[in-house]
C-alpha cells in the first residue's frame, strides 16, 4: 500500500508499506494494513512506525495531525513528522527541560505541555528514552 506523511508545505515522506501503526486519540495504537476499512481519526503526538515492502521498519515522531486510510493508501497529515534518524537530539533534550521549567512555573500550561510530549516522542522515536512520559 502507499504511505505517504504530508504537512501543509510539503510531502514528508512517500513509500510503499505493509503495514502502518501510529497512535489516534480516544483509541490507542491502531494498525493499518492493506484492505483496511477507509478511516480518518485524529493522531496524538506519537511515534509512527511503517513497515516497509523491503522489510525495513521506519520510525517517525509525529506532533499530532490526522490519519485517512482509502482504498491501498494511508496518508498522515502532520505539522511535523520526523524521520528517527533526522531527530537532533540536542534540540529535543533541550527542548524538554524548556518544557519541564515552564510546567514548574505554571503545571497547567497547556502549550508547555504539548511541547514536553513532542519533545518526548522525538527522544524515544530516536532511541534516546525507553518510553514517553506517561503524562
Amino acid at each position: 500500500m502507499q504511505i505517504e506523511f504530508v504537512s501543509p508545505e510539503d510531502i514528508l515522506y512517500s513509500g510503499q508499506a505493509t503495514q502502518v501503526i501510529a497512535r489516534t486519540r480516544g483509541g490507542g495504537d491502531i494498525a493499518f494494513l492493506t484492505g483496511h476499512e477507509p478511516f480518518i481519526g485524529s493522531l496524538l503526538t506519537c511515534e509512527a512506525r511503517v513497515f516497509e515492502d523491503g522489510g525495513d521498519v521506519k520510525r517517525f515522531a509525529v506532533r499530532g495531525g490526522f490519519v485517512s486510510v482509502t482504498g491501498s493508501t494511508v496518508t498522515v497529515l502532520s505539522d511535523a513528522a520526523v524521520p528517527a534518524a533526522d531527530i537532533d537530539v540536542v534540540a529535543a533534550r533541550s527542548d524538554l527541560a524548556d518544557a519541564e521549567a515552564a510546567l514548574e512555573a505554571n503545571p497547567e500550561d497547556a502549550y508547555a505541555k504539548a511541547d514536553r510530549d513532542w519533545a518526548e516522542v522525538r527522544l524515544v522515536t530516536a532511541g534516546e528514552r525507553d518510553t514517553a512520559g506517561s503524562h
